[in-house]
C-alpha cells in the first residue's frame, strides 16, 4: 500500500506540475510575433521540427538540410533577437514558420516556454522533434533509414516519446584551428568524442536518467567526478 501511495502522489505532482509548465507557456505566448505563418501547409502526419535560435545564420543552411533529408516537412522557429541574418535566411525558407521576440531567453527556460506553447498550438497529433541549430538526432541506421522508419517504430511499440543523449563532439587539435564554412557538414571538422568520464543516475522525480560528463567534466572539472543535478 504505501508504495501504491507514493506512486499516486508523484503522478498528482507531475502532473500539477505539468499544468504549471503549460500556463507559463501559455503566459508567454504574448511575447512571441509573428514573422511568417506557413503553417498551412503542415499536413496530418507530417514530422515537424521546433528550435529557438539566436544569431546562427552560418549553421541555418546545413542544419536545414539535414534535417529535411531525414524526412523533417515542416520547421516552426522562435528568433530571439538575431542580428546576423538569421531571421531574413529563414524567411526565405518555403517550409518555415516563424515568430520572433525579444523577450529573454533565460527566462522563458531557455527558450523551452516559446516552444511548448508552438508544440500545444501545432504540434498535437504529430511526431515533433525538438533541438537546438547545433544539434543533430543520429540513431541506429540514421544513414540510411529516414525519420519515418524511426516513428512507425515508436508507434508500433506504443512509444509516445523518447529522449536523447546529448553527446558533445569536438575538432582534433586546437578548436581556433578548425574554421567553420556555411554549409560544410560540421562532423567533418567536429569528428571526435569522449567515450568515456560518464556519470549516469536515474532521476527518480520523472524516471529518465541524468547522463554527464565528457569534454566539459574533463576540461571544466577534471578533477571532480559528474554529479546529476538535484
Amino acid at each position: 500500500m504505501p508504495r501504491i501511495i507514493r506512486q499516486l502522489k508523484r503522478r498528482i505532482r507531475l502532473r500539477a506540475r505539468r499544468q504549471w509548465l503549460l500556463a507559463r507557456a501559455i503566459r508567454r505566448r504574448k511575447k512571441l510575433r509573428s514573422l511568417l505563418d506557413q503553417t498551412a501547409k503542415v499536413r496530418p502526419g507530417n514530422i515537424l521540427l521546433f528550435v529557438t535560435m539566436r544569431n546562427e545564420r552560418v549553421r541555418l543552411p546545413y542544419f536545414l538540410e539535414y534535417y529535411r533529408q531525414m524526412g523533417v516537412q515542416h520547421f516552426f522557429v522562435v528568433d530571439n533577437n538575431s542580428d546576423d541574418g538569421s531571421r531574413e535566411f529563414m524567411m526565405a525558407q518555403p517550409d518555415v514558420s516563424l515568430w520572433s521576440t525579444r523577450a529573454s531567453y533565460k527566462a522563458s527556460r531557455f527558450g523551452m516556454d516559446w516552444l511548448n506553447w508552438l508544440l500545444r498550438r501545432y504540434g498535437s497529433g504529430h511526431w515533433c522533434l525538438t533541438v537546438d541549430p547545433d544539434e543533430f538526432l543520429v540513431y541506429p541506421h540514421c544513414d540510411t533509414r529516414p525519420l519515418r522508419a524511426l516513428t512507425d517504430w515508436l508507434d508500433a511499440s506504443a512509444l509516445r516519446s523518447f529522449s536523447a543523449m546529448l553527446l558533445d563532439m569536438y575538432p582534433r587539435g586546437a578548436i581556433s584551428a578548425q574554421p567553420y564554412s556555411e554549409g560544410q557538414n560540421p562532423f567533418e571538422i567536429a569528428r571526435w568524442f569522449d567515450p568515456a568520464n560518464y556519470a549516469i543516475r536515474k532521476n527518480n522525480e520523472y524516471g529518465n536518467l541524468w547522463i554527464q560528463g565528457g569534454p566539459r567534466a574533463r576540461v571544466f572539472s577534471p578533477t571532480s567526478r559528474p554529479r546529476a543535478p538535484r
